[in-house]
């Protein structure tokens, strides 16, 4: 077949015809997001509802398991301490599973693996002890995930030697306990308290299932910022926290203890979830609360609050 040369005019109308698709493919892209695949919560999420059990601190596991399910949440994300409390009072971890899966609940991750990665050798060798333990723990009541909080509090933090003992830990769970150790940040550790710096420690690691943990509240506070997000692929967000910021105290001021429910404050939170959607991270949202004033109200209603508007925000997101 033979294929005549282009004038300039024909060229020019190519060009400009070119330059236009992605324009063309990006409202074509805003339109679609109303039309996203919503496997749960009745077709209203695209991602399963989990609650962070210091939510309802107050409340005994058992009743967090049932007041998780009553709320109607997906999943349920415990603390180490709480396991370990259960195993103290006589009781096994597997009995605790079986209750969290006929209540139609799963564990999508655990809090967590502390002080997981001190300073030096000797630190890690000893801390290594609990970080197994807590491991186990997490593994037997059927956890997906077990946080890492890159502690002790320092100043001085080496990103390599953090990457290497990630690694170390990534290796541990996955082989010998089938949980796969995520990355967290905090903005009360100075070196580890943003996303880049939690991104920096898992993509060093040199690991496949290597995964950071995003809080909004964090990425507020410790100054991560939220247009991050549109540069990370899903697989590489292990569970999503989700709350919300108050516009008083004034920021520098703001405190775990001043998150409020999603919608109730001021974060952008609509545009950070379309922009997760777009990452492909299909996992856990997880109402995460550590607001004094909540755990002194009816914690079934506190719960059912945070499901409702949990929901609700993520139907504006996506309206």
């Amino acid at each position: 077949m033979t294929h005549l040369p282009l004038n300039r005019r024909q060229l020019l109308g190519s060009a400009a015809a070119a330059a236009a698709l992605p324009a063309c493919a990006s409202t074509g892209s805003a339109r679609a997001s109303s039309a996203v695949d919503r496997p749960w919560q009745g077709g209203r999420s695209p991602w399963p509802l989990c609650l962070d059990t210091a939510t309802i601190r107050p409340a005994s596991l058992e009743d967090k398991v049932r007041i998780a399910a009553e709320a109607g949440f997906d999943a349920l994300e415990p603390w180490e301490g709480e396991l370990k409390e259960w195993e103290r009072s006589g009781r096994s971890l597997e009995d605790l599973r079986k209750r969290i899966e006929d209540a139609g609940l799963f564990v999508p991750s655990v809090i967590g693996l502390w002080d997981a990665i001190p300073a030096t050798q000797e630190e890690w060798e000893r801390n290594l002890v609990a970080s197994r333990d807590r491991m186990r723990m997490a593994s037997a009541i059927g956890s997906r995930n077990v946080q890492v909080i890159p502690g002790p509090a320092r100043e001085d933090f080496d990103l390599r030697w953090a990457a290497d003992r990630y690694r170390d830990l990534l290796r541990i769970g996955l082989e010998e306990y089938d949980l796969r150790p995520a990355m967290v940040f905090v903005e009360f550790l100075p070196g580890a308290k943003t996303m880049g710096r939690a991104s920096a420690i898992a993509l060093d690691a040199d690991h496949p299932r290597a995964a950071i943990i995003p809080d909004v509240f964090h990425m507020h506070i410790g100054g991560s910022g939220f247009q991050g997000l549109k540069h990370i692929g899903g697989d590489f967000i292990a569970i999503f926290q989700f709350n919300d910021a108050p516009a008083e105290p004034g920021l520098e001021d703001l405190e775990d203890k001043h998150r409020v429910f999603p919608g109730d404050g001021i974060l952008p939170l609509e545009e950070i979830l379309r922009d997760l959607h777009g990452t492909g991270f299909r996992d856990c949202v997880s109402l995460e609360l550590y607001n004094p004033s909540y755990w002194e109200r009816d914690l079934l209603g506190v719960a059912t609050e945070g499901h409702r508007k949990t929901l609700e925000t993520i139907e504006r997101a996506f309206a």
